[in-house]
């Protein structure tokens, strides 16, 4: 099954051990920026040739900018400028020309080559190069206004078909407003609007998809949440009957931020206790199993990660064997789960499969695993949601595709501290090549607290 098994408790680092590893702001811009060369030259031709489709636009207006925006533009280019429009297209060659309609920006015109001359703007040298040396779309003579540059150019791009950035059911491919569709739409020529369709599959793939580099560096990445986790999940942090778990989750997002790690939710972190429910905030007790849920960005890739700790007792010196049972059952519905996992199935296929299987061995699953890419919760196949076990309309049916990232995120109902109740975790895998990999490692036992 190529599934790497690691126990990263024993050897991680804490967080303070791994805070030179993290770049500073200006070379993790530069880190990603290469990588975006790399992915508009590799990746977006990949996409748009298995989505059949030869001409994509992605349209926004500043402070309403389209989700997939952010990944097609340089990092400090941090928000649309007015109306930006960008046109890939996709040549008979297998290359793909790239062009942007937008006021003068330096920062974008070395990806995308410049076609409209604003006559009420003075050009940057950057965008004059680009001009002069541009091979792609002609410049139009005579002043034009940007739809009208928007129409000329589509035209003579010869489109066979135009993806629009526009989904029922998938947010990520959604990203185009009402107004602006209405203004493409009316710019357009008759013949050209005929092959208008919906850009979903583009901006799927070119989200869920790893180039190499972004590969390599992603192992890393979690290793860094794992420490963070295994932290805070300490006696530096934490002093029972004082700490609450507030504190925990505060501290671990404070440090998240000090280093340059940008958390994309809040932070949890909650205790299951024997004899109580616990809800809301809570001081922390000897006896207590900890939870936590976390995830931040870096480098431009997400985490997403859910570790358990445990109190111990005046008189222990390890974690009850209930507890310990509960995880390994956890453990096991993980490895059912990513058993499962294989390109070309779809997530609800995968989640049938899994579940069948879990349940023969006399577990109560319940899995809710989700790509992990740019987002969190990323585009791509889900597989399960904890209210939907019998399969997820759409966002179920989409398949497994190679070099791709999922969080693993799960929970089996145990009998703990008697009573059944859910334990839930979450680890970060890769299928790279086909094979499949726990990122940094996967939890096989409680980090301990005395």
């Amino acid at each position: 099954m190529n599934i790497s098994r690691e126990d990263f408790l024993c050897d991680i680092p804490g967080v303070e051990d791994l805070k030179d590893k993290i770049v500073s702001y200006r070379k993790e811009c530069e880190i990603i920026d290469r990588w975006l060369v790399k992915r508009l030259d590799t990746v977006l031709p990949m996409v748009m040739q298995r989505a059949g489709i030869d001409t994509w636009v992605v349209c926004n207006n500043e402070h309403n900018e389209d989700p997939i925006f952010r990944t097609l533009s340089p990092s400090l280019m941090m928000s649309a400028r007015r109306l930006t429009i960008l046109i890939m297209h996709l040549k008979e060659d297998g290359t793909v020309e790239r062009f942007s309609l937008t006021h003068p920006v330096p920062d974008i015109a070395h990806l995308y080559t410049p076609c409209w001359l604003n006559p009420k703007d003075q050009l940057w040298s950057a965008d004059k190069y680009f001009l002069e040396n541009s091979k792609g779309v002609s410049i139009s003579e005579k002043p034009e206004t940007q739809w009208e540059c928007f129409q000329r150019v589509i035209h003579e791009l010869h489109p066979k078909k135009i993806g629009l950035d526009y989904s029922e059911y998938d947010a990520y491919a959604d990203g185009l407003s009402h107004s602006l569709y209405m203004k493409i739409m009316d710019s357009l020529y008759e013949e050209d609007k005929k092959k208008v369709v919906s850009a979903e599959e583009i901006c799927i793939g070119w989200l869920e998809t790893r180039i190499d580099e972004e590969m390599d560096a992603y192992n890393g990445v979690v290793q860094i949440a794992h420490a963070l986790i295994k932290e805070a999940y300490s006696s530096r942090v934490i002093h029972p009957g004082v700490t609450t778990t507030d504190d925990v989750c505060f501290w671990m997002m404070e440090k998240a931020r000090k280093l340059g790690l940008e958390p994309w939710f809040d932070f949890e972190t909650s205790i299951i206790r024997k004899n109580a429910d616990i809800e809301g905030e809570c001081v922390i007790a000897p006896g207590d199993v900890l939870h936590c849920d976390i995830g931040f960005r870096y480098l431009g890739l997400c985490t997403d990660t859910q570790e358990m700790a445990y109190i111990l007792k005046n008189d222990e010196l390890d974690a009850p064997e209930e507890l310990k049972k509960a995880m390994a059952t956890v453990n096991r519905l993980q490895d059912i789960t990513l058993e499962a996992i294989a390109i070309g199935k779809s997530g609800n296929e995968i989640l049938s499969q899994a579940r069948r299987k879990a349940i023969e061995e006399g577990i109560d699953p319940c899995i809710y695993t989700h790509p992990l890419g740019f987002d969190g919760h990323a585009a791509g196949p889900t597989i399960g949601m904890w209210d939907q076990q019998n399969g997820v309309k759409h966002e179920g049916d989409y398949i497994i595709h190679d070099n791709t990232c999922y969080s693993l995120e799960l929970n089996a109902s145990v009998e703990v501290f008697g009573k059944k109740q859910p334990f839930s975790m979450e680890s970060d895998i890769m299928i790279r090549n086909g094979k499949k990999y726990f990122l940094a490692g996967r939890q096989t036992n409680f980090h301990l607290i005395k």
